[in-house]
């Protein structure tokens, strides 16, 4: 029975593109970031959260459920720790941010064990079904678990650097950006995952996990790419620098002709007719000729100089308005550089590769879990 219907009718009308390119600027990528790796990035996460959602659903069937809920997610999470971990801090701080939002004082909570327990209802709901499904223990040991997360700190720094040396309207530009999510626009996500043609639905806490889900695999987009673009630039000295992957170089130079479309008409422009110089004049026959060929190549000779001059300022002009351009564009993450990082990303190497991601099905690895 199938419980999703086809996406593309949801992403025709609905497209997070602009949020992205935000979203993007804040985890690291360049102050403008390119149109066209914002759509790839919005087509990655859409099909990723579709496919987690279909097998959401088949858990939610098995259950008996009517819904898809939170219980659902996170046994699909079950087996990365660290990104579950992750995740029950974020709705650790969802019930923290309940509360203030209230008003509740830690005072009120101890009397009224009621209030506790709808204040505290994700982590509660969590705590039980992880309790259901634990064997070993190591799934409620995350919740006493505060150990540093090593991904979570190098964004942070990597923010830190990002700021240093931002101005003041730059730097609010940066922290508007910082605050953007998927959950800020829940009816949009609703309407970008194409929610009212599914037969089981997800509830409100399922949207609120599979928002945070969204982000963080946008994140770990734009980590993966960063990385893979420190990689790809050229280094002094290393004598690895020539061994780079062909599918990078297979998308790179398809790409390439897109970005350098100035640079490749000046090029042409360099090597058209009408730049090419005067040809040079045959001596003459007689005096009488000679006498009259030489104010007309004098004239020509002059001429031809003023306009070589002006026509290499137009060059010039020309030759650092394209620099610019691709310089500029050369700061911002690439669609090759997030191609190149789903293949290092979905890549199978060694004999334990199938057991390497969390959750693998259909060929498919997921990056938020």
């Amino acid at each position: 029975m199938s419980t999703i219907a086809s996406s593309s009718g949801g992403r025709k009308s609905t497209s997070f593109t602009p949020e992205l390119q935000s979203m993007m600027f804040s985890l690291g990528d360049a102050r403008r970031p390119l149109h066209e790796t914002a759509i790839l990035v919005e087509d990655i996460v859409h099909t990723q959260l579709i496919n987690l959602l279909q097998q959401a659903a088949e858990v939610s069937q098995l259950r008996g459920a009517r819904v898809i809920s939170a219980e659902d997610l996170l046994f699909l999470m079950r087996k990365d720790k660290k990104k579950l971990r992750r995740l029950l801090k974020y709705m650790l701080f969802r019930d923290y941010k309940s509360k203030i939002v209230k008003g509740i004082e830690e005072d009120d909570l101890l009397e009224d064990k009621f209030n506790s327990n709808n204040t505290n209802k994700r982590q509660k709901l969590a705590q039980d079904f992880l309790n259901s499904i634990d064997q070993t223990g190591e799934l409620l040991a995350m919740f006493e678990d505060d150990e540093i997360d090593d991904v979570k700190q190098e964004r942070m720094e990597r923010a830190e650097r990002q700021t240093r040396m931002m101005d003041s309207v730059q730097y609010a530009e940066f922290c508007e950006s910082r605050q953007l999510s998927f959950s800020k626009k829940a009816s949009k996500f609703r309407d970008w995952l194409d929610c009212s043609s599914m037969e089981i639905k997800p509830n409100a806490v399922a949207m609120e996990i599979l928002a945070y889900l969204a982000y963080e695999t946008v994140a770990q987009l734009v980590d993966l790419a960063l990385l893979v673009k420190q990689d790809m630039a050229p280094k002094a000295g290393d004598p690895f620098s020539h061994a780079i992957s062909a599918t990078f170089i297979q998308y790179h130079n398809s790409t390439e002709p897109h970005l350098l479309g100035q640079s490749t008409s000046m090029k042409t422009t360099l090597d058209s007719p009408e730049n090419t110089p005067p040809p040079t004049p045959t001596p003459p026959a007689s005096a009488g000729q000679q006498h009259l060929g030489k104010t007309p190549s004098g004239a020509l000779g002059n001429g031809g100089i003023g306009q070589d001059s002006t026509k290499s300022k137009q060059r010039k002009r020309k030759k650092s308005t394209a620099a610019c351009g691709i310089e500029a564009q050369s700061d911002a993450i690439q669609p090759s550089h997030i191609r190149e990082a789903i293949r290092r990303y979905g890549h199978k190497i060694g004999p334990l590769s199938p057991f390497t991601s969390a959750y693998r099905r259909n060929g498919m690895t997921f990056l938020a879990c």
